[in-house]
């Protein structure tokens, strides 16, 4: 109540009759929050920023009134983010930018430096900066008149482009050529500033980019601007940031990969950012940036992983801040343990970066000291961008043959894996999910622990997510699982799959989901009492299946999945039945035979062998009634053929017919 009573007299000189005193009341009360938030937050709650507003619009209110008004507004929103709210309430932001057109210089600057402070906080959503599309021309025209009125502005783009309708809109307005020319301003926060517009305006946006790449200042290009930000000798804010353009520049494709400026001074820059003598936060953004670099790029995954001991370094970023780290300031020290997990997520970011091509990169990741228990600790880490990351690191590894067969059984990694798939939030699953797939490959000695730790169900309930990549995830790990198996893992699947599902994923709008449901199916019917098996259970619904796709409007790739399904079921011995009973599908083999894509001829002519094949019961039958069909005209036609393939294929039909 006190302190209530102290600030009620500051909000009550707003209301004076003297215009003087008026002035005075809010030049003290400027004096008074500096920096105290406790005042701050009295004088919101008495009601102050209304009146403030109000006296900011006035005609009649004198311009250093305004200005002092829009400086005490600057001083609340420096506050806590309760305070910006209760601004935004107030609709703070379409009052400001009206003042932005008055024609006192210092009231402007007032205006944007409370408009800047405001953007920059979290609470603040930034599509309020686009609802009225005369704000961003007249900010572009505002850049020219100081110093100040370009940082603030830079800085309010550089916060409020998220996106590519943001990015557009910006271009449109020629933000490149408002602000190119500001990277060789006199002042330091006015070339930092229009570097970080540069950074979110080319990320992801080829359009942008390869306009920058053609941008001259001063004569010189804009990639040789930033190449000179990034030395040695300029404070680290703008190296990484410098660094952040090009990178960005480069993965939008208007610079090689292989370029000087990638090779020789973006990537080395980067990797001195991930050194112990770099702050925290240098460290998160230096790796994680590296990770976007070299992603795609197994060149430039090589030319990492042997520069400064990269590989080495990074393990340092698990072991920080410890108990013994040289921290004198103790906020400093209060801060990094805060945010210690953003550190172990750059480095398995960039672990999986590294790790995603070559086979040596990721056995020097894996022998790194205590490495594979590290990526399993992550997997059950509270952060859910740590899991992440760590869930990729170890996918990236994953795609090792090598690795799988050792590391990852040494360290059950399948174990805590499982358990990720539980219950995790849709990215976690994607990529645990595909890791899954990589886990089932025949060759990998996790594939039996996994499948007696409940895997079929909870595969076969991915396969009903809404979401595409993770029921092309679920059947593909069913496919490796089904692949070479014994009949009671294919039994298995089948059951928990139940035909009602497999029907649903063979007419899925999503092409993998169709393709990998092809491929499940192909690999349950391999291996003739399989076949046999599942066709006397199945085989009605699965010719239905097979038929519907080979009338459908679908890709060649397909058509010869689904034909290889049927050359498969005619190499049965009771399931061959099931074709040749069926004279529509033999029709349809006729036709594919006949057809002007080679890949399907080759698929129809391999069920017609299997069918014909003479050492089998029942051959002379079938040979004479596909004889009837044409088909051996068809096989003297073809073994004409010029394609060597399909010519010797139709030769070894016809011996079938001659022997």
């Amino acid at each position: 109540m006190e302190v209530t009573a102290s600030s009620r007299h500051y909000v009550d000189r707003l209301f004076d009759p003297d215009p003087q005193r008026v002035l005075q009341g809010v030049i003290d009360m400027k004096n008074a929050v500096i920096g105290n938030n406790k005042q701050k937050a009295n004088l919101i709650v008495l009601g102050a920023v209304p009146r403030l507003l109000y006296l900011l619009q006035q005609e009649t209110s004198s311009t250093e009134l305004k200005t002092e008004c829009a400086v005490v507004l600057g001083s609340l929103a420096m506050g806590t983010e309760n305070n910006v709210k209760s601004l935004l309430d107030c609709h703070i932001i379409p009052a400001l930018l009206q003042g932005l057109l008055s024609p006192d210089l210092k009231f402007i600057e007032a205006c944007l430096r409370c408009l800047r402070t405001i953007f920059t906080s979290p609470v603040t959503p930034e599509e309020l900066l686009y609802t009225d599309a005369t704000v961003i021309p007249h900010l572009m025209a505002l850049l020219s008149r100081s110093r100040h009125t370009q940082e603030y502005i830079c800085q309010i783009f550089s916060h409020c482009c998220k996106g590519p309708d943001h990015q557009t809109i910006l271009f449109n307005h020629g933000a490149v050529q408002n602000i190119a020319h500001l990277l060789t301003s006199l002042s330091y926060k006015v070339r930092m500033q229009a570097l970080k517009c540069f950074s979110v305006l080319a990320f992801e946006n080829p359009q942008v980019s390869m306009t920058l790449v053609n941008v001259l200042v001063d004569g010189e290009l804009l990639p040789q601007i930033f190449v000179k930000m990034l030395q040695r000798d300029k404070p680290i804010e703008m190296q990484l940031t410098s660094a952040k353009c090009l990178t960005y520049m480069c993965r939008a494709g208007a610079i090689r990969t292989d370029d000087n400026c990638i090779v020789l001074k973006t990537l080395p820059c980067l990797v001195r950012m991930c050194s112990k003598e770099r702050l925290l936060e240098e460290r998160v953004e230096g790796a994680e940036t590296l990770a976007y670099l070299i992603e795609p790029d197994v060149e430039l995954q090589r030319i990492a992983s042997i520069t400064d001991h990269l590989i080495a370094m990074l393990a340092d970023y698990f072991k920080y801040p410890s108990s013994v780290s040289a921290i004198t300031d103790i906020k400093r020290l209060d801060h990094d343990l805060k945010h210690a997990h953003e550190l172990r997520q750059a480095a398995f970011k960039l672990y999986a970066s590294l790790g995603a091509n070559d086979e040596d990169i990721r056995k020097k990741i894996i022998e790194t000291e205590n490495m594979m228990d590290r990526i399993v600790t992550g997997l059950s880490e509270s952060s859910v961008k740590v899991r992440l990351a760590a869930v990729r690191c170890l996918h990236s590894l994953s795609r090792s043959v090598q690795q799988l067969r050792t590391s990852f059984q040494d360290h059950a990694v399948w174990k805590p894996l499982m358990k990720v798939l539980q219950n995790a939030p849709d990215e976690i699953l994607v990529v645990a999910s595909s890791m899954l797939c990589n886990l089932l490959l025949e060759f990998s000695p996790s594939k039996e622990p996994i499948l007696e730790s409940g895997a079929v169900e909870l595969l076969c309930g991915l396969t009903q997510s809404e979401n595409p990549a993770l029921r092309v995830n679920g059947i593909w790990a069913l496919m490796n699982m089904a692949f070479q198996a014994e009949q009671k893992i294919k039994a298995d699947i089948l059951r928990s799959l139940s035909t009602e599902q497999l029907f649903r994923l063979l007419s899925d709008s999503d092409l993998n989901v169709l393709m990998k449901t092809l491929g499940l199916l192909r690999n349950l019917l391999s291996t003739r009492p399989h076949i046999d098996k599942i066709m006397s259970t199945h085989g009605k619904q699965i010719m239905q299946a097979v038929t519907l796709i080979l009338e459908g409007e679908h890709d060649i790739e397909v058509k010869e999945q689904t034909l290889c399904i049927l050359a498969n079921i005619a190499d049965g011995t009771t399931a061959k039945e099931l074709i040749m009973t069926n004279d529509d599908v033999l029709q349809k083999i006729k036709y594919y035979m006949g057809h002007s894509h080679v890949k399907l001829q080759l698929a129809a002519m391999f069920c017609i062998s299997n069918l014909i094949w003479n050492e089998e019961e029942g051959s002379q039958e079938r040979q004479d009634k596909l004889r009837d069909m044409g088909i051996v005209d068809i096989l003297h036609k073809l073994s004409q053929s010029p394609d060597s393939s399909l010519c010797d294929k139709a030769k070894t039909a016809l011996q079938q017919y001659l022997a």
